[in-house]
């Protein structure tokens, strides 16, 4: 049945064809056909390559044309042989064949004036005929690239909406990433510190610690889902906001500004806030730090943001933290590194372009 379904349309040519073609031998009398059993063949041989038109199409329509050549002048009486040409035409057109329709076009009404001028028993095909048949055949690669081209912009409408629900879902993974990371690590490191430490003094210390960087991260996910419903996203100004909750571990974080702060794009501000919020997390997980720099320097064409520590260095394995940071940057063409330092430390630096 899927089979059927698939080829409901050739078939329903060819019935119509040989239908036609043995209403015309039926119907036409007064004279004995004419190489009749040629005629059947090459009606039967054009009819059974439409099945083939989803793989070749141009090469169909020219085999249906070649059957047509052969058949209107050598057999009688004349069938509907030229209704699968007709048919196959529009096919390779809307398949994306064109130009070669186009050019079967030219091709078919030139072997019907070639074989007008050279008949020997006068014209088959008139002046009206002959100018109708090829607004037929124009008309039907007209139909067939208009179809060709509509499949191709909802095709490319398609692929444009899940492009952009891929980007979205991305996005949507980043900022619960950076959101919610930061101060998730800041809790799972005071949690470790305070189930190590006997001082009750310290272990208070440390949940305080704890319940300030929950708080942060419910107010921060509230903030996240204001973003993705389009709401002021993160900038620059609350960087004192993430060395404050980095200090709560442990951290020495300074702020160093280079330039004239002034304000930049939302996306140019979003994406330096996340760069610093997740190096942050990142030295307090990994580094055993104790101090960051982090470093804002203002240029007329740039942001440049950095950010230094004094831990372990090492090199660190490509993790989504990273490969998000770096994601970020290149959305705005710009570039991030992330790499230990020749004294020993870490440094994360991107340079986001300001228009």
């Amino acid at each position: 049945m899927s089979w059927l379904r698939r080829c409901a349309a050739e078939l329903a040519v060819t019935v119509t064809v040989l239908a036609g073609t043995l209403f015309a031998v039926l119907n036409d009398g007064a004279k004995p056909p004419h190489h009749a059993a040629f005629g059947w063949v090459l009606t039967l041989l054009c009819c059974a390559t439409l099945f083939f038109r989803r793989r070749y199409p141009l090469s169909v329509a020219g085999s249906t044309l070649v059957c047509c050549a052969l058949y209107y002048p050598l057999t009688d009486p004349d069938g509907l042989v030229l209704l699968a040409f007709a048919y196959a035409l529009y096919n390779a057109a809307a398949a994306g064949r064109i130009r070669g329709a186009a050019l079967l076009v030219v091709a078919a009404m030139a072997g019907v004036t070639a074989g007008e001028i050279g008949s020997r028993t006068g014209r088959h095909v008139d002046n009206f005929a002959f100018f109708l048949m090829t607004g037929w055949f124009v008309a039907l690669v007209a139909g067939g690239a208009v179809a060709h081209y509509r499949a191709e912009a909802e095709r490319t409408k398609e692929a444009e909406a899940r492009a952009r629900a891929t980007e979205e879902r991305l996005r949507i993974a980043r900022e619960l990433h950076d959101a919610l990371g930061h101060h998730l690590a800041l809790i799972n490191v005071q949690a470790g510190a305070a189930l190590h430490r006997r001082d009750p003094g310290q272990a208070e210390d440390a949940l305080r610690a704890i319940k300030d960087a929950s708080k942060t991260a419910l107010q921060e996910l509230r903030a996240t889902l204001g973003t993705l419903r389009e709401a002021e996203p993160p900038s620059l100004s609350r960087v004192a906001e993430l060395a404050e909750s980095a200090g709560a571990s442990g951290l020495t974080v300074r702020t160093e500004i280079d330039g004239v702060a002034r304000d930049l794009p939302p996306d140019v501000e979003h994406t330096a806030f996340r760069v610093v919020q997740e190096a942050l997390t990142n030295v307090a997980k990994h580094a055993a730090a104790k101090t960051v720099v982090v470093r804002l320097a203002y240029g007329a064409d740039e942001l440049s943001v950095q950010v230094d520590d004094d831990g372990r260095g090492g090199g660190a394995a490509p993790g989504s933290g990273i490969r998000g940071m770096a994601e970020r940057a290149r959305a705005l063409g710009g570039e991030l590194t992330a790499a230990p330092k020749e004294n020993g430390g870490f440094r994360v630096r991107a340079r986001l372009p300001v228009r």
